[in-house]
């Protein structure tokens, strides 16, 4: 998390865990004193860096004001340990290509608000959870119920082999995702924001379904694909 405003937000947040706070060695004046008191206040610890290594951490020059904060995301999970709890998740998203990390941030906002079991982030292939994802979701994505694994293929092969549903989002697919029949557990594949799911995940999916779309447009964003069909799980009381 990077910025000002964020950091003290999350300072003062009693909800949330903060490891550590990186201040630029040239912030100074008021916003910094902030800061430092926030910070001691909240017993974190606070370490100066170089604005050049805060710049480069943050991954956003323009917006870091010179300080982040490493936020404990209590959520997060390895897919393989998920699938081998004792409550395995029933409902999960997995992310295949997507690198846009305000597409990554807004599928973890959506998800989280409609009660999944988990949006399967892989560590290859799809945008990493950085600032600029965190700020997409504002914030929602360090209460994220993220799994982690290495490739999307990686995670498709553990759903399958666990007897998941694999189903794809396609603009083409004859199915509706407001009719399908769903099994007792099934995961859902966005792909790319250009290309769609890809081959390697694809040749694995159970069925292809579709958001029926009468208008005159080719596709949604995945972001508000996620949304449509994360929300289609609630009315249907199965998002859990």
């Amino acid at each position: 998390m990077y910025g000002r405003k964020p950091v003290l937000e999350a300072l003062g947040d009693a909800s949330l865990v903060v490891d550590k706070v990186i201040l630029a060695d040239t912030a100074r004046g008021q916003a910094a004193a902030e800061i430092l008191q926030a910070a001691k206040a909240a017993g974190v610890a606070v370490q100066r860096a170089s604005a050049h290594r805060v710049k480069v951490l943050a991954g956003n020059g323009k917006q870091d004001q010179g300080v982040l904060a490493d936020v404990v995301a209590p959520r997060m999970s390895t897919l393989a340990a998920a699938l081998a709890g004792k409550r395995p998740p029933s409902r999960v998203l997995l992310l295949d290509g997507i690198t846009t990390p305000a597409n990554v941030g807004m599928i973890l906002r959506t998800a989280t608000a409609a009660g999944l079991d988990g949006v399967i982030v892989p560590r290859r292939g799809v945008a990493a959870l950085d600032p600029m994802v965190v700020k997409a979701s504002a914030g929602v994505a360090f209460r994220a119920p993220v799994l982690r694994c290495g490739t999307a293929r990686e995670a498709a092969e553990m759903l399958v082999e666990a007897g998941y549903g694999l189903f794809a989002l396609g603009a083409s697919a004859r199915s509706s995702v407001f009719d399908i029949e769903l099994p007792q557990r099934a995961a859902f594949v966005l792909g790319a924001e250009t290309a769609g799911v890809g081959d390697e995940v694809g040749e694995l999916v159970t069925e292809w379904v579709s958001i029926p779309m009468p208008g005159d447009v080719e596709s949604l964003n995945v972001s508000a694909a996620a949304a449509v069909l994360s929300f289609e799980l609630v009315r249907r009381g199965t998002a859990r």
